[in-house]
């Protein structure tokens, strides 16, 4: 586990493992909220080196030092079997040691990552939406990639139950339009420029008095920046939280990753509406796919918000209240001031690809 979407992933994998009788280790490393997410879910774990940093060279340093932590813990076990998302350190280990290794994927463009992990393991794993084309350039032949079909957040959502009082627990003014924000991983190597549109929103929702918004951030320094700004409606958890129940009561997330504008679109398709941005790592037919929902996105955020289902008490009322008072739920952000962003808005200008 070397990251905190890792946990949510791999956890119906090593149930059913377990299940089957199975012996499952898991090893993690030192990194933002992947030891409280282990311990949220109650799963053990061997703990082995930590990340690097946004530092090339750290990350090389902590690479080895992992890896070679991995190979030590790995000697002489009998491993039949190794399983990752997107580590490097398994992968080397793992070929170290002899042990065939499966690592699973959901962005192609993670060229750094994907030129050691897709090139040692013995199978690579990728949603069907991922072009196969777009992998042989690390080593991936149909003999080696496993495709399967939608989502990964679609797998390990599917037993998932909406926490009812997850607002409440965090705080949040359900009289208000609640967002949830998610950061952009400023320390990986796929993403290295700072996104100029982060502060922007954060100021945008902050600042609001109409809106409650929960910044989830990646790492410490993210923490510590957002507190910083004593913006009023904004809420910085002081720990991990079990962030699905959020997703899926919120009236709206904004995130500058994959995961969790996936698990918005995932949640979203079990329930009748869900109004959440694609991150730039979707592939191009999940963009395809989103398409409708970012429109509703669009004209929703911009125009008349017709309230969350899954919210119900309040998101419709508030809609009546601005209608009958000629006001739009979202004063600030209306058509009539933002025509351009408002144009076009069914057919939403999405970028693929790397950002």
């Amino acid at each position: 586990m070397s990251g905190p979407a890792h946990v949510l992933v791999l956890r119906p994998i090593i149930e059913r493992l377990r299940a089957q009788g199975h012996e499952v280790l898991i090893t993690a490393r030192v990194y933002t909220q992947t030891l409280e997410l282990l311990d949220l879910h109650g799963m053990d774990y061997t703990l082995i080196g930590k990340h690097g940093g946004a530092s090339r060279v750290r990350k090389l340093l902590r690479l080895i030092q992992r890896t070679s932590g991995m190979r030590r813990f790995g000697k002489g076990e009998g491993f039949d079997l190794a399983i990752a998302h997107g580590s490097n350190d398994i992968a080397i280990a793992s070929r170290l040691l002899g042990i065939p290794e499966a690592n699973m994927h959901d962005y192609e463009f993670a060229v750094a990552q994907h030129q050691v992990g897709c090139r040692l393991a013995k199978r690579v794993i990728f949603p069907d939406s991922v072009p196969p084309e777009r992998l042989k350039r690390f080593g991936v032949g149909p003999e080696k990639l496993f495709r399967y079909p939608g989502i990964k957040e679609e797998y390990y959502l599917s037993d998932f139950q909406v926490d009812p009082d997850a607002l409440e627990k965090a705080g949040v003014d359900t009289e208000r339009v609640v967002v949830v924000v998610r950061p952009p991983p400023d320390v990986s190597l796929y993403h290295r420029k700072s996104n100029p549109l982060f502060p922007q929103v954060l100021a945008r929702v902050g600042s609001d008095p109409g809106v409650h918004a929960v910044v989830l951030p990646r790492t410490e320094e993210q923490r510590t920046y957002v507190k910083e700004l004593a913006l009023p409606s904004l809420i910085v958890p002081d720990h991990a939280v079990e962030a699905q129940s959020l997703v899926a009561l919120a009236d709206l997330v904004v995130s500058a990753g994959g995961t969790m504008n996936r698990e918005a679109v995932a949640l979203g398709s079990r329930r009748a509406y869900r109004w959440s941005i694609p991150g730039c790592s979707l592939a191009r037919s999940e963009v395809r796919r989103l398409d409708r929902d970012s429109a509703l996105a669009v004209h929703q955020l911009f125009g008349d918000f017709p309230g969350n289902p899954h919210r119900g008490r309040e998101a419709t009322a508030r809609q009546h209240r601005a209608t009958r008072h000629g006001a739009s739920p979202w004063p600030a952000w209306n058509a009539a001031k933002h025509p351009r962003r408002y144009r076009n808005r069914h057919r939403p200008r999405i970028r693929c690809g790397r950002s």
